[in-house]
């Protein structure tokens, strides 16, 4: 999706992805609540106190986690500033901010920035870190009914899936994939 400013949005877990999935009420006792982020601007040499303030303003529409990046000699008007948000973890929410960016500027002698980084309100590490869509899915749709349940993601795209059937796991692992077209879903949770 694109919006303000050129933002592209992507939508994906954690920088710290359990080896075994764990359990739906172990899980949403560990992922962030889905009230309010917090925007980090980075000392990124050139930005104005304005320019600050902007990506401020724009960091706190995202989802987390997010990365902002844009190319420096072109500015933050410029179309090659690009939000990625969503992601399960900033790391990932990073390589896609950059690499979205860097295919967007129009100068070839300098590679874009991370200038803003978007986490959950009062963010420390967890052994669990879902997107914010994923931890809505937790939080709603996955903990409705009984039964085999499991809720796949993809880390580098932020794309996710939640499965309630037999088979679960798999369903979960297949949609993941299919959605985000990476080999990399892996199953979080599992009941």
């Amino acid at each position: 999706m694109r919006g303000f400013l050129g933002v592209v949005l992507g939508v994906a877990l954690a920088g710290a992805a359990t080896a075994e999935p764990i359990g739906g009420k172990e899980a949403r006792k560990q992922v962030f609540s889905l009230k309010g982020a917090q925007v980090d601007v980075l000392d990124v040499e050139g930005l104005s106190d304005q320019d600050r303030a902007i990506l401020e303003q724009v960091g706190a529409t995202q989802f987390y986690y997010a990365a902002i990046a844009m190319s420096p000699s072109e500015g933050l008007m410029s179309n090659s500033l690009v939000a990625a948000a969503n992601y399960h973890d900033v790391e990932n929410a990073r390589t896609a901010a950059l690499e979205g960016c860097d295919a967007r500027r129009e100068s070839e002698s300098e590679s874009c920035v991370i200038v803003a980084e978007v986490r959950p309100k009062d963010y420390e590490p967890r052994d669990l870190e879902l997107s914010f869509g994923a931890t809505e899915a937790l939080r709603k749709d996955y903990r409705k009914g009984k039964g085999a349940k499991a809720l796949a993601v993809s880390p580098s795209t932020g794309k996710f899936s939640v499965a309630k059937e037999e088979g679960a796991a798999e369903i979960a692992i297949s949609t993941c994939a299919e959605l985000s077209e990476a080999e990399d879903c892996i199953v979080v949770v599992q009941d």
